[in-house]
C-alpha cells in the first residue's frame, strides 16, 4: 500500500479555488482524514459516498424531531455528512478510483440528501410550532438548490462549448496555412499556388492570436484544476485549454480582478454563496440558531437563499457578457481568415459584433 504524504494529499486533492467553507472549515480535518484512509484502510470512495448518505439521513431523522437537543445533533451529523462527502473525491483523485458511475452516485445523493433534510428540517418545524411559513421554507429550499446545480451544469456545458469551437477554428487557420505554405515555406505537392504573403500574413497572425487565448494560464495545469466541479463524468471528459472569456466582464467591473487575486491567493473562488454555503447555513447554522428561536431558521434560510439567487444572476450576467467575447473572437477571426460568415448560434446565445467592433485579441 501507498504511503502518501501531507503534501501529497493537499497537491492531488485541494483544488486551486474551492469555497470558502471548504477551504476554512473542512479541507483542514478532510486531507488528514484522506491520508490516514489511504495509508492505513481499504476503504473506498464509494463507500465514503454511501457514509455520507447515511449520515444525511441520520441528520434528517434528527431534524424532524424538532426539540433543540436533536436540531443540535442533526446539525453536526450534516456537517460530518459533508466532510465525508468531501474526503470521497480527495481519496478518488489520490488513488485514481475515480469512475463514472462514482461520479453519478456521488450527485444524485447530493441532491436527494438535500431533499430530504430539507423536508426534515421545516417539517419537523411545523409540527412543533405549527407555522405554515415551514412549508413554504422546504419548497424554497429544494428549488434554489436545483437550481442552483441545474445552473452550474448548463454553465459548464456552453462554456466548454464556447472553448470546443474557438480550438476549432484554430485547427482551421493551421490547415489554411499549411495548403498554402509546405513545411520549409514553398508550396509542397499537390497543394495550391502560394497567395500573396498579406494573406499569409493574416493566417500567421490569426493563428498565433488563437493560440495565445487558448494557452492555459500556468504550463501545467493540475488536474484537480481541469476538472473542478462535481457534475457527473466531468472527470472522463477530454480538458479544453482554458480561454478568457471575460473581457467585458473586467472592464465593466475593474475591482473584479483585484478580488479574484486576493481570493485565488487563499484557494477561494469569487461564488462566495454556492450550493455548499447554502447548504450549510441551511442545515448546521439555521438549526444551531433554532435552539434559541424557531424565528431564526426561518430568517437564515431566506438570507442564504436571496445570497444564493444574488450569486447565481452574477454569474448568468457574466455568462452573458462572456458570450459577447465569444462571437468578437470567433466571428472576427473568422472573417479575418476568409472562412464562413457569423457563426449560425449567434442569436441563440448574444449578439455579434459588427466588422468595425471586431479586434483580434
Amino acid at each position: 500500500m501507498a504511503e502518501y504524504t501531507l503534501d501529497d494529499v493537499r497537491e492531488r486533492t485541494c483544488r486551486a479555488r474551492d469555497s470558502w467553507w471548504t477551504v476554512a472549515f473542512v479541507d483542514p480535518a478532510a486531507v488528514r482524514l484522506v491520508r490516514l484512509a489511504a495509508n492505513r484502510t481499504r476503504i473506498t470512495p464509494d463507500q465514503l459516498t454511501v457514509a455520507a448518505l447515511f449520515f444525511g439521513l441520520g441528520a434528517a431523522a434528527c431534524f424532524a424531531m424538532g426539540t433543540p437537543a436533536f436540531l443540535v445533533a442533526g446539525a453536526l451529523l450534516y456537517f460530518l455528512c459533508f466532510l465525508l462527502d468531501c474526503m470521497d473525491g480527495k481519496l478518488a483523485r489520490l488513488t485514481d478510483r475515480e469512475t463514472m458511475f462514482g461520479s453519478w452516485m456521488d450527485y444524485v445523493f447530493d441532491r436527494f440528501r438535500v431533499l430530504v433534510c430539507a423536508v426534515a428540517l421545516m417539517g419537523g418545524q411545523y409540527v412543533v410550532g405549527g407555522q405554515v411559513v415551514f412549508v413554504w421554507m422546504a419548497l424554497a429550499v429544494v428549488s434554489a438548490d436545483m437550481l442552483r446545480y441545474l445552473d452550474a451544469l448548463q454553465v459548464y456545458k456552453m462554456r466548454r462549448e464556447m472553448r470546443s469551437r474557438i480550438a476549432g477554428v484554430l485547427e482551421r487557420a493551421r490547415a489554411e496555412l499549411s495548403m498554402l505554405v509546405g513545411e520549409d515555406g514553398a508550396p509542397g505537392a499537390g497543394q495550391r499556388p502560394m497567395s500573396d504573403q498579406g494573406e499569409q500574413a493574416v493566417l500567421r497572425h490569426g493563428i498565433s492570436v488563437l493560440e495565445q487565448i487558448l494557452r492555459t494560464q500556468t504550463e501545467k495545469e493540475s488536474r484537480q484544476d481541469a476538472v473542478a466541479g462535481k457534475q457527473p463524468d466531468v472527470h472522463l471528459v477530454r480538458p479544453l485549454p482554458r480561454v478568457d472569456l471575460h473581457q467585458e466582464f473586467r472592464t465593466r467591473f475593474p475591482w473584479y480582478q483585484r478580488v479574484w487575486d486576493a481570493l485565488r491567493a487563499r484557494r477561494i473562488r469569487t461564488h462566495l454563496v454556492s450550493g455548499i454555503e447554502f447548504q450549510m447555513a441551511v442545515f448546521v447554522l439555521a438549526p444551531l440558531a433554532g435552539v434559541v428561536s424557531a424565528a431564526a431558521i426561518v430568517w437564515i434560510t431566506a438570507i442564504a437563499g436571496v445570497l444564493l439567487l444574488a450569486f447565481e444572476i452574477a454569474i448568468i450576467y457574466k455568462l452573458w457578457l462572456s458570450t459577447r467575447d465569444f462571437f468578437r473572437v470567433v466571428d472576427g477571426i473568422e472573417g479575418a481568415l476568409g472562412f464562413t460568415g457569423p457563426h449560425e448560434g449567434a442569436s441563440a446565445l448574444g449578439p455579434v459584433a459588427d466588422s468595425s467592433q471586431v479586434t483580434l485579441r
